[in-house]
């Protein structure tokens, strides 16, 4: 089978037509003669009715899924707890919830799980206890009899499929035709949930939370950046604070010129822009020499930056210096916001009326999970892969071989960066020692300036908790060092590491649940085949019909999103998205429509709920990627392997999965969960702290030596080669 070198994600439009026919249900598919690109979803433009009467068909025989009219499957699957399963909690629910004309009460099966028994023809019964998918999956471990369906995280899913204890769904790929035609145009896709490159076995269905799309994002109040740096002649204050003790050392050159390819003002192409560092100096460097000569108020610093962005950019911002960091033509860089921060937070007065302004913060500020965040801002700020690696830390070098994040001075090397930033008090206070304020707070009081977090939850907030005229909005991607191998010296470009793949849960079929009786086997397989059908799609990210917005004659009403025409929310979605969750799309899937719980979420739904100025700052990120100033992994196994997107999973042996379990400490000191520890966090408050790690050689040698990281490594790397000759040989 010949496969793409490049990025080319196609999927074959396919219409599945459900016949009830002996007692029996059979998938009956058809297959189109051509495919369609596409990125989130196949369009499925109408309602399943409309598209069926008018899409033109080559037939095409195929093997039939068959199974007994209403046979029932045991589901212990749902996101993470138990608002968001298969059925309304009685805390959602409450006494009875009416939606699109409907009462639900505890107990009863979220629209979305109505329709998929009503298309499909089988029963859930929902054994969801409410956990996580990593817990779940422990809870059911040894009673996976009881259940037909279970969550897990996709590298226990390996590690128990490969055991024998879940179905091999490889085997019925030829069953499958949706499923099989979407793994077959995304290769990283089919990659990260082959489990066994022997075999080729694959034991879950992957979960996308949107896919080929930009994940977290960085976030500002944008209106203070206008208010500081636009406008002619010098910046006027009735009172500022001053600027702290000089920590941060420039990152960028402080001579010479690097020129950026930059889209332009209009978004209409692209041109190169040049930061000329002989003529203007690099900002960080002035002004840390006018603090080693004594006090720098918060306005001498923003007559600085203006003075320097003038002198820099040869004039090119004008009076509108803010498009520097918010304009579709921005370009800033790690020292350029340092010395943003500095301006901001020297300035509170200006900005809220206080003496307080944080620079950075958290989403929750306590919460280890949302913490690590700002780790991963910093590799983007400052050029290091691994740090938003869809699996642990890994990623692929140019030379083809994987690399460990954990194991590579320039980690941290740009965590001693984020410490200097976090030493001159540009880092919120409530990161620093750990305490519960949530970005809510920070937006609401006017506190925070800035994060690095997802668009579509965050600048809701622009709704519920700022006020006419202030604005939290996406901005570009800065500008940094890379080293991707094309330049043994690196370029300067915006590279984004938070690009969307396959997440690290999923849902696997239990052998022992479904044990001989097909009815079960294939009723379970269908479940997922339809999933990725075009109406499949659509229903796991939208819900029902009746939540969508629909023409007289039952089509539905389209937008064109990402290249494609998607389907548009009905009024009532969007009215019950307010009501009940304040706007925040996902919660309100999950919690009242039962969809995006796993299968392939569309960013379509969660784009329509995106407020005004989420959109606008998203737009601007979505021209460059398209135009391709902004460069991201792709999901494909590429000809310079830098930019192929690390596997969700490998498969590792099951003596090898043992074996890298054993690293205790390697999963114990660099965990991303709630309150657990992280070393790269730690590190950012603290500096060097841990014994023996004076500075990144040293934290290198103990991460790889004492913690089993070159090990853990050339286990990696084993199943990494092993994949790719499966690969190689499809």
């Amino acid at each position: 089978m010949k496969k793409n070198i490049v990025a080319v994600l196609l999927i074959a439009l396919m219409l599945c037509t459900l016949i009830a026919c002996g007692g029996k249900k059979t998938i009956a598919v058809q297959q189109t003669a051509s495919a369609p690109a596409a990125q989130t979803a196949a369009p499925a433009a109408t309602a399943p009715a409309a598209t069926a009467a008018a899409a033109p068909v080559v037939k095409e025989e195929v093997k039939k899924l068959e199974y007994a009219e209403g046979t029932t499957l045991r589901m212990a699957t749902g996101y993470n707890s138990k608002k968001t399963g298969l059925s309304f909690d009685a805390d959602t629910a409450k006494d009875g919830i009416e939606l699109a004309g409907k009462t639900y009460r505890a107990g009863d099966l979220k629209p979305t799980w109505v329709e998929v028994q009503n298309v499909l023809g089988i029963k859930f019964e929902d054994k969801y206890q409410g956990n996580s998918a990593t817990n779940e999956l422990k809870y059911w471990a040894e009673k996976l009899g009881d259940v037909d369906m279970v969550s897990g995280n996709a590298t226990s899913l390996v590690e128990y499929g490969d055991k024998g204890a879940f179905v091999d769904i490889a085997q019925y790929l030829d069953m499958m035709p949706n499923f099989k035609a979407y793994l077959d145009a995304n290769p990283i896709v089919r990659l990260s949930i082959t489990g066994n490159t022997s075999t080729g076995a694959i034991y879950f269905s992957p979960y996308f939370d949107g896919v080929n799309d930009i994940e977290r994002m960085p976030l500002m109040r944008t209106d203070w950046v206008v208010k500081l740096l636009d406008g002619e002649g010098e910046f006027k204050a009735e009172k500022s604070g001053k600027l702290a003790a000089a920590a941060y050392t420039p990152y960028m050159p402080t001579s010479g010129k690097v020129t950026i390819e930059t889209v332009n003002a209009e978004g209409t192409g692209t041109f190169d822009l040049t930061k000329d560092y002989d003529k203007a100096g690099n900002i960080i460097a002035t002004m840390n020499a006018a603090l080693a000569k004594g006090e720098v108020t918060g306005v001498q610093a923003v007559n600085m930056l203006r003075s320097y962005i003038d002198a820099a950019y040869n004039g090119y911002y004008g009076t509108s210096r803010s498009n520097l960091f918010i304009g579709q033509d921005a370009a800033w860089d790690a020292d350029e916001l340092v010395a943003l921060l500095r301006c901001v937070v020297a300035n509170a007065y200006t900005l809220n009326g206080t003496d307080t302004v944080q620079g950075l913060f958290a989403r929750e500020d306590a919460n280890n999970q949302r913490r690590v965040d700002l780790f991963r801002f910093a590799g983007t700020l400052f050029g290091v892969r691994g740090l938003e690696s869809r699996q642990d830390y890994l990623y692929l070098d140019s030379d083809g071989k994987l690399k460990d994040a954990r194991q590579m001075e320039a980690t941290y090397k740009a965590m001693e960066k984020m410490n200097q930033i976090a030493t001159e008090g540009l880092i919120s206070k409530s990161f620093m020692d750990s305490s519960a304020e949530t970005s809510a707070k920070m937006l609401e009081n006017d506190l925070g300036f800035m994060s690095y977090d997802y668009n579509q939850t965050q600048t809701i907030m622009n709704e519920t908790k700022l006020q006419d005229g202030e604005k939290y909005m996406a901005v570009m991607v800065p500008v940094a060092h890379w080293f991707d191998g094309t330049d043994p010296n690196g370029v300067y470009m915006r590279f984004t590491e938070s690009w969307r793949s396959v997440k690290t849960d999923g849902w696997a079929i239990s052998k022992a649940g479904v044990g001989d009786d097909t009815n079960k086997l294939n009723a379970a397989l269908a479940l997922i085949d339809y999933a990725y059908s075009p109406e499949g799609m659509i229903l796991m990210s939208y819900g029902p019909s009746e939540f969508i917005k629909q023409n007289a004659d039952g089509s539905y009403v389209t937008f064109s999103f990402n290249g494609q025409q998607m389907p548009v929310i009905a009024d009532v979605t969007e009215e019950l998205l307010w009501k009940l969750t304040s706007g925040n799309y996902t919660n309100f899937a999950r919690m009242y429509l039962g969809s995006t719980l796993s299968f392939a979420k569309s960013q379509a739904f969660e784009y329509q709920c995106t407020h005004a100025v989420g959109k606008e700052g998203a737009g601007k990120i979505s021209t460059a990627i398209g135009l391709g100033t902004l460069k991201h992994p792709e999901l494909a196994v590429t000809s310079n392997a830098w930019y192929s997107s690390v596997p969700t999973t490998l498969p590792t042996t099951s003596v090898e999965t043992d074996t890298v379990n054993q690293y205790t400490e390697l999963q114990n000191q660099f965990n991303q969960q709630k309150g657990k520890i992280n070393i790269l966090v730690d590190q950012i408050v603290k500096g060097y702290t841990l014994e023996g790690c004076s500075d990144a050689a040293s934290t290198v040698a103990k991460v790889s030596g004492e913690w089993g990281g070159n090990q853990y490594l050339f286990i990696k790397q084993s199943a990494w080669t092993r994949l790719l000759k499966f690969y190689n040989q499809l």
